[in-house]
This record gives structure tokens, sequence and C-alpha cells, in this order.
């Protein structure tokens, strides 16, 4: 194949140009079109190799919740099980029994008052698995209506604006009213009053997130529990609480033991959390558990054969690796309980380090100091600096650094921040790296007449912090959209993708 010349206006073209390795003819292959013929594996490879090449680095992504760092026997582990697929539970019963250990042993780190009634499965991640903890509210909800005749048609969930995007898709997949509580003041997320406020008898359930995206702070769900308690004795409603512990549910048992947020509070019927992020497993994979048989309608429920017997399960996804679930229960055999806490408790220490000493300098204040998740955020100080948060995330990923920016939700949308997210990998030296670069930027944005980023051109990757398209603090009324066509208002916040 002749060689062709790539053009010259920088935009790159619909053709790939691969230049000679060695003695082999120089290609050109086509980037949105299936070649025509073959080409050596080698050849392969290294196209696929180069184009990578340009990513960011993984482990100086702040931005990211997920594990970006494995040790070698958990990516052998998970290489030889990347041909097994965990839908297929007859065929592969090892693995299967792999899951249900892990299963049992998240109820038992959750309090589940008998940890072997405990139900559960494992998702492709922790959006999924919220997803379901949502379906079985809701399936609940409707068998209690219609066992009392009343209608069952306007369902609704309540949650803080700051939940991540999952919630807003599974109310708008599932037709369920989604209900936010905007931030006030220095209330970031959800509180007790403000939930309870917004309950009624169509509330299907209220989520509370244990480690909020924005911030890394837990929201109060012992707080949120005992509200709901006191909305039932006085009115008959009764609402449940569905865990978004995402990343705080493999964060809290280990270094807030005491902490109440889990099964130990009757009114909590579900939590979800994902293995990739603080359970340390590389993505994907995600874990959601029922405090008991009761929490999770029989009729959401499909039954497998297993080894001669009846195995349940639930779960949006079909095919999907096997790798990941095992990669988990490789982690609970490695680790045990003493090495996750060690585990997370370098990561708090460390954020917890690194956040008091950005404080100290300058031009910072902070909002969090990492002492909840291992996350925390800070804010240009108000006055008149010449530069906001996004020239600072500018200026870091010229370093190499991935720091992400964006703009607080309703009703703070006038708060901007930059968030720091430290996970297993991110030591006390990279720490020191990230600060003395830190420091290295701000002479040069002081000496800037006036800001040159904004949100919209630089927000490209909050993750977790999407603005909501549906109403805040208000009550929606999801008929329009079964009427044929959802509605939508303007968005509440500005903030990149996740």
């Amino acid at each position: 194949m002749p060689p062709r010349h790539p053009r010259r206006d920088g935009r790159g073209g619909h053709d790939l140009e691969i230049n000679p390795i060695f003695s082999r003819e120089p290609l050109t292959v086509p980037r949105y079109a299936l070649p025509a013929g073959e080409m050596e594996p080698g050849t392969a490879y290294q196209i696929v190799h180069d184009e990578l090449m340009l990513d960011g680095n993984a482990r100086l992504n702040l931005a990211t919740f997920v594990s970006t760092w494995a040790e070698p026997e958990a990516g052998t582990l998970m290489a030889e099980c990347a041909a097994k697929n965990m839908i297929d539970k007859d065929e592969y019963p090892r693995t299967a029994e792999l899951e249900l250990r892990c299963v049992h042993m998240l109820a038992r780190l959750w309090h589940a008052p008998d940890p072997r009634r405990a139900v559960g499965c494992s998702t492709t991640g922790s959006s999924e698995a919220a997803m379901l903890g949502g379906l079985a509210l809701k399936r609940r909800w409707r068998h209690r209506r219609r066992a009392a005749g009343e209608p069952a048609d306007r369902p609704n969930i309540v949650m803080g604006v700051n939940v991540q995007i999952c919630w807003e898709k599974f109310a708008d997949y599932f037709e369920v009213e989604p209900r936010y509580v905007p931030m006030e003041g220095d209330r970031f997320h959800l509180g007790a009053r403000e939930a309870v406020e917004l309950c009624d008898e169509n509330t299907i359930g209220v989520v509370a997130v244990l480690g909020s995206t924005f911030d890394g702070s837990y929201e109060p769900v012992a707080e949120i529990a005992e509200a709901l308690d006191d909305l039932e004795r006085r009115t008959g409603v009764d609402v449940p609480i569905h865990v978004d512990g995402a990343s705080g549910a493999m964060v809290a048992p280990f270094l807030d033991p005491d902490l109440r947020w889990d099964f130990r509070l009757p009114r909590v019927a579900s939590v979800n959390t994902s293995g990739h992020k603080y359970g340390l497993v590389m993505p994907g994979v995600g874990w959601a558990v029922w405090r008991d048989e009761s929490a999770l309608p029989e009729d959401l429920v499909f039954r497998v054969n297993y080894l001669g017997g009846d195995m349940p399960t639930f779960a949006l996804n079909f095919s999907r690796p096997g790798a990941q679930v095992v990669a988990q229960y490789y982690n609970f055999l490695r680790l045990g309980f003493a090495g996750y806490q060690r585990v997370q408790r370098t990561c708090r220490d460390t954020a917890v380090r690194l956040a008091s000493a950005i404080g100290t300098l300058g031009p910072f204040a902070l909002l969090t100091d990492g002492a909840d998740l291992p996350v925390f955020a800070f804010r240009v100080k108000e006055g008149d600096a010449p530069f906001n948060v996004f020239d600072v995330s500018a200026a870091l990923r010229e370093r190499g650094w991935l720091v992400p920016a964006y703009t607080f939700p309703a009703n703070r949308t006038d708060l901007d921040v930059l968030r720091v997210v430290v996970r297993n990998g991110f030591s006390h030296d990279l720490a020191d790296m990230l600060l003395d670069d830190l420091r290295r930027v701000v002479p040069r944005l002081e000496a800037q007449r006036e800001p040159r980023h904004d949100a919209a051109a630089d927000a490209g990757f909050a993750h977790g912090t999407e603005p909501k398209r549906t109403p805040v603090g208000g009550k929606k009324d999801v008929s329009e959209g079964r009427a044929g066509g959802r509605g939508r208002s303007s968005r509440s916040a500005r903030a990149g993708p996740r």
C-alpha cells in the first residue's frame, strides 16, 4: 500500500499515517472505518499503543475516584478470568461462589442483622448498584400502595442536589420524580430537616450519600433516619433509606467504626458501593446489598441453576467478565480488615496533611479537610485575585496533574472550587510534588491581570459533579414525561462530565 502524506492543517484528517517499522511497508489506516485487509499484530499493537500515549497519567489524575493501581497478583488473576462470563453462573460455579462470599463479607462489614440472610449482587459499578437499590425501593413502595388500595402512579425520591448523576438517570429512566434538596450557606449536602420536608406518601425513599463527590463529606445518615422515624410517628408515612456508599462504604467501616450509617439503622434498606473505588479493584465492579430478603422484592429476582440448586440474580446488565469479582475477593483475602484499615488510613492521613498545607498558602481557603473521605475541596479566597480555580486547574495540568475545578450546584452556584481525591498509591511524596508545583504556579497566576479560564471552557473532568437537568428544590410532575416527551429545565450548575 503506497504511503500518504499527512494533512498539514493540524486537524489530522480521516486516516492514520503509520511510519515504517524496520523493513515493513508504511501504512495508511482509516480512523473511522474497518481496514480492508489485515496487518501484523505488532503493528496493530503499536498503532493502539501510540494513540494512547497522549492520555493523562492515571497516577496523577486527582479527579477520579477509580483505582489506578493493583498488585501484580491481582492483575494475573484478572487476566486468567477475563474469558469467564459472570452471568453464566452454572458454567462458572466457583466464580459465582466467590461473588456470594464477597456479598456476605460486605453484609457483615455493614452490620446486617443476620448476614446469612442478607442478599446482594455484584454489578458493573456503583452506578448500576445504585439503580438496583432505587428499583427495589420503587417496587416495595408500589406493592405497599396497591395493597392499601392507594394509587401508585406518582413515585418520588428525595436526595441532595450533590448526588451523582446516576440518580438523575434512575429517576428519568424509571419514571420517578426526583426531589432535590439544594445547598444552602455552609451546608453542602443533604440535611435531615430538609429531606423530611420533601417527603410524602409517594416518596419511595431517601438517598443518603456517604461521601459527597463535591467535597468528600459524609451526609448525616443517622440524623436523617431519626427524622424519618419521627415523620412516621407523626404521620404514618414510612420512608426507607438507601445509602449511596460508592466511596464511603469502603472507608467508614475501617476508619469510623462508631459512625452509625449502615444496617445498624433499621431504616436503612440497602447500600451500594464501588469495588473499583476504595474497594481497591481496577474498574469495573460494584456491589449492592439489602439488609434481608424482605428488602428486595421477590418479583425483581431472576433465578438460575447453580450447582444443581437455585441461585437468585438481580442485575441490569448481562454479559460481563468475572475478573473484577475475582479481584475483589483477592483483595478481601489479601488485605483483610487490618490491611484495608491501613490503606484507607494512609489515604486519609495524606489527604488531611495535603489539605492543611494548601490551606496555609495565601490565596486558598479550604471547604473540607479530607477527614471524611480522603477527598477535599478548596477555593481561591474572595477578593481581587487576578486568577480563579479554573486558571489553577489549567496551570497544574501543564505540570501533568489533573485537578478538577467546577462550580457548586443550586443554591451555591456562586462557589467555584478545586477538588483533590487521594487514592491508594498517591503517596506523601506525590503529595509533596503536587504542593511544590502549586507553589510554583501561584506567582505566575498572581502576575496575571485577570482570570483567563472559565467553567464552560475548562471544567471537563470533574467526576461526579455534573449539573442536574431537573428542577432543584421543587416538585416535578412526572406525568408530563409519560404523556410524551420530558421537559428539561435549565442547568442548575456548571461542571464537567464524569
